[in-house]
């Protein structure tokens, strides 16, 4: 915790909200607001369920839990939010607009959780916390909310005012959207959703589900093949494209069936199955003739009801064909259905787009809400918050991801059309997974990963190193680069460690005409393109004089200590690391790169050679008269130093000698 007369700004998410609360010790209400952002960092991830009124928000909440616990018909309690949280014992509490709370009493109707507000109004109750036992709830809190463009203006407001309210953040960390089509009130609500739960934070955190999808082919075998040509064409739509991840069909009714099965049901299917086909097709032709008497069948009618209720046309069509093909038993049905309707997709896409960032998500959604509240209500000490909050966006690596991922879905990175896909694929656009970001089977081998890692690496340090790339491109190029870096670090986890090593280090990528930033040490000065290009005519004078790129003995000796070597890990240290190690050896290597020896060219072979060249002659060029002097006096400074102080010093004299040489 920073004590009150602690200046410094915060290094994390947790110590600005603790910072926070000193600034405002004597405002009740905002100590309120930052004690729940301090909760919600600890908390499960809190993922929120909306869309118009009968998409299917129950019906998918249901299934996703693998319970029957949210009700799907049109009572009060569908007009409320209601939270689903994971606790070893069911409880069930319903906390007023007045700030009251009181359990409500749990009782199950035909296997279904059945919730009653106990005569109170929709609208007197702020929310419903169902606490349950389920495994799914355990590392996500799922939010039910009531439909929004509805024909009751209270009921809208309700989904409104809780997932984009006014002058703070979501009570949502991310959003699923189910919609039936795509329409102007789904677009309007999502832009909604992403500029209140955004903020100066800038990302995309919502997926589209493509709700009851079974429906779009009015049940036939192939609906879900037609709804997934609709949810490609509408990924690539441009306005609903930068406001959610991905877009999944579902088969929503289908799901929560599958996934609560009973063997009442699964009779009836085998029973179904064994018919002809022509008379198992007369009897799926409408409604009506499925419940209707008949003599090919031993069922009852009701019973056909109530499983036309809770499987469909299409689900009931669909287990007939998979019981006379493969499946064999009700367990390997119920798997089956479930994976054919979408459930698996939407899940894998949570897991790789919410549950792997949800550290991320609940620290930008507390940054946010610090931050608002700072702007609202400004006070003595709040520019300390406001530099830490500037600070923290600035150096953290997963923000600057997700800003420059919500940059990538609106305005685009500036890139070739060839690197646009890779570029927004490596920060995690289809998921956050080492092999996801590099375009890899999710099995692939860490020694695949690697190697795929070091060639994009190399790829985007060569872009951002090129004299005609722009600033804004290369300042895209360096959360690349450390995006690659973090990828081939995580893939190296769990495997022997070579010599070389990839730690994730402070310094950013070179990119053209980027300036050294006072505030912190490890970030390094860069050549700007006119001194890109003073050094390229200096070099090719060198070339002239030496006949060749460099002492030939150091080129042969570097190609036999690394003959060819293209996948080995990236040797990430500093540049200032690069150019200073303190080896014992390099006074046997005294050539063209003087006391920089072994350890240079060790590096140098492993960033690619285009990089390597362009450092290599960067250094050549310091050689002669007092460049060499101050070289040598640097090591000497090194030695000195072995831990790296002074290194600030060192850097800011070499960026010296660099502008004069300009």
């Amino acid at each position: 915790m920073t004590s009150a007369t602690d200046t410094r700004p915060a290094g994390t998410v947790a110590d600005l909200v603790e910072q926070a609360k000193e600034v405002y010790a004597d405002d009740a209400e905002a100590r309120a607001a930052l004690a729940s952002y301090a909760r919600r960092l600890d908390e499960p991830l809190r993922v929120a369920i909306a869309g118009m009124v009968k998409a299917g928000k129950s019906t998918l909440l249901n299934a996703i839990i693998g319970e029957e616990i949210a009700p799907t018909d049109t009572g009060e309690c569908t007009r409320v939010v209601t939270w689903y949280r994971y606790a070893d014992t069911p409880r069930v509490t319903l906390r007023s607009v007045a700030g009251e709370s009181r359990l409500l009493p749990i009782r199950r109707v035909d296997g279904r959780l059945a919730l009653d507000l106990d005569g109170t109004r929709a609208e007197e109750v702020s929310r419903l916390v169902v606490d349950w036992p389920a495994k799914s709830l355990r590392e996500v809190t799922l939010i039910d909310t009531p439909g929004i463009a509805s024909l009751s203006h209270d009921v809208s407001a309700r989904s409104h005012g809780f997932l984009t309210p006014e002058g703070g953040p979501s009570e949502a960390d991310a959003i699923i959207y189910l919609m039936r089509h795509l329409h102007a009130a789904d677009i309007n609500f999502l832009e909604s959703f992403r500029d209140a739960a955004v903020g100066q934070s800038g990302t995309v955190n919502a997926i589209a589900v493509l709700s009851r999808a079974d429906e779009i082919g009015a049940g036939r075998i192939d609906s879900l093949v037609s709804a997934r040509g609709i949810a490609a064409r509408y990924r690539s739509d441009g306005a609903l494209r930068k406001l959610a991840l991905g877009v999944v069909p579902m088969a929503g009714l289908l799901a929560q069936s599958a996934r609560t099965l009973r063997e009442a049901e699964y009779a009836v299917l085998l029973e179904l199955a064994a018919l002809g086909r022509d008379e198992r097709e007369a009897l799926l032709v409408s409604v009506d003739r499925f419940i209707r008497p008949t003599p090919v069948l031993g069922s009852d009618p009701e019973a056909r009801a109530q499983l036309l209720s809770r499987f469909g046309l299409f689900g009931i069509r669909l287990a007939c064909v998979l019981l006379r093909t493969s499946v064999r038993d009700s367990t390997e049905l119920a798997h089956e259905l479930a994976r054919r309707s979408g459930l698996g997709e939407l899940l894998r896409l949570l897991d790789a787009q919410f549950h792997a960032r949800a550290k991320d998500l609940k620290e930008r959604t507390a940054l946010v809400g610090v931050d608002a509240l700072v702007r609202r209500r400004p006070r003595a000490g709040c520019e300390r918050l406001a530099e830490s909050i500037e600070r923290i966006q600035a150096s953290a690596h997963q923000f600057r991801e997700l800003q420059l991922l919500a940059t990538a879905r609106t305005d685009g990175l500036g890139l070739p059309a060839e690197l646009q896909a890779e570029a927004e694929r490596l920060i995690g656009g289809e998921g956050v997974a080492a092999a996801s970001r590099l375009g890899l089977p999710e099995d692939a081998a860490p020694e695949e990963i690697r190697a795929a890692g070091a060639t994009s690496l190399r790829r985007w340090r060569t872009l951002a190193v090129n004299p005609l790339t722009d600033r804004a491109t290369a300042e895209v190029c360096e959360v690349l680069v450390r995006s690659c870096e973090a990828a081939v670090a995580r893939a190296a986890e769990g495997t022997p460690r070579s010599s070389l090593w990839l730690p994730i280090a402070a310094e950013p990528a070179s990119g053209a005409g980027e300036q050294r930033d006072d505030r912190g040490d490890a970030r390094e000065q860069q050549l700007s393109g006119e001194q890109h290009a003073q050094v390229e005519a200096g070099v090719a004078q060198r070339k002239e004089r030496v006949g060749g790129h460099g002492d030939p003995r150091v080129r042969e000796q570097e190609e036999q200590e690394h003959p060819a070597d293209h996948t080995a890990p990236v040797h990430h240290q500093t540049q200032q690391q690069r150019l200073h190690h303190d080896d014992k050896d390099e006074a046997a290597h005294a050539g063209p790169v003087g006391n920089l020896g072994r350890p240079l060219k060790r590096a140098l072979s492993l960033v690619g050679h285009q990089v390597g060249d362009q450092l290599l002659q960067l250094v050549q060029l310091r050689r002669p008269g007092k460049e060499g002097e101050a070289d040598r006096e640097e090591a000497d400074d090194e030695a000195r130093d072995p831990q790296g102080a002074g290194s600030g010093d060192r850097g800011r004299r070499r960026g010296g000698g660099l502008d004069r040489r300009g």
